[in-house]
């Protein structure tokens, strides 16, 4: 399981990159831009079309990946309530992500938004909902071990960095992107020691 962990931020990384370049003219017809408007319809958008389902099973595996994560996480932190409470939230931050599987409704349509469209715009909110105040509490839970006290800042600084990219969405997205998934790694790399 050690080892295992560390292939989620990877495995969606790839993934992400290779649909959207594979799937790039697709993406520019639902209005997607790489610079302007690039989270319009963009990463959930990969799920839509041709090789749409590779977009869908990669939100299954890293969200149950991340869920293992927070499962392993937990073994390895000094037994307190910082440490529940993060892990936690991690854990359901994995299940959410897992559920973006739902398949996203394209932002231009002319029909009306559907059922599992609307279960995917919702698995977004709860992955922020839970993410971020996972990543504080766990920051808490960091400073508490000896072994774990170096990565309380870079936990901390990691949600500085991505919290306003999240919020100020544009091209300051993929800043939130590379930083969740590299904070992701580097937590699960130490883990794997």
């Amino acid at each position: 399981m050690k080892r295992i962990i560390l292939l989620g931020p990877i495995l969606f990384a790839v993934v992400l990159a290779a649909l959207t370049l594979v799937k790039y003219e697709f993406l520019r017809g639902l209005g997607w831009h790489p610079i302007n408007d690039p989270t319009f319809d963009w990463p959930s958008g990969l799920a839509l079309g041709k090789y749409g389902w590779i977009m869908t099973a990669t939100f299954i595996a890293s969200g149950l990946l991340m869920t293992l994560f927070a499962a392993r996480l937990f073994l390895d932190l000094e037994p307190a309530r910082t440490s529940q409470i993060g892990c936690a939230l991690l854990a359901f931050a994995g299940l959410a992500l897992a559920s973006l599987a739902f398949t996203t409704d394209p932002t231009i349509r002319t029909t009306p938004a559907t059922w599992h469209g609307r279960l995917h715009d919702l698995s977004f909110v709860l992955l922020g909902l839970t993410l971020f105040p996972a990543m504080i509490v766990l920051g808490f839970a960091f400073r508490k071990s000896e072994r774990w006290k170096p990565y309380a800042l870079y936990t901390w600084l990691t949600l500085a960095l991505a919290a306003p990219a999240f919020a100020l969405k544009g091209a300051a997205f993929y800043v939130f992107l590379f930083a969740i998934l590299a904070w992701n790694e580097v937590i699960a790399l130490k883990l794997s020691k």
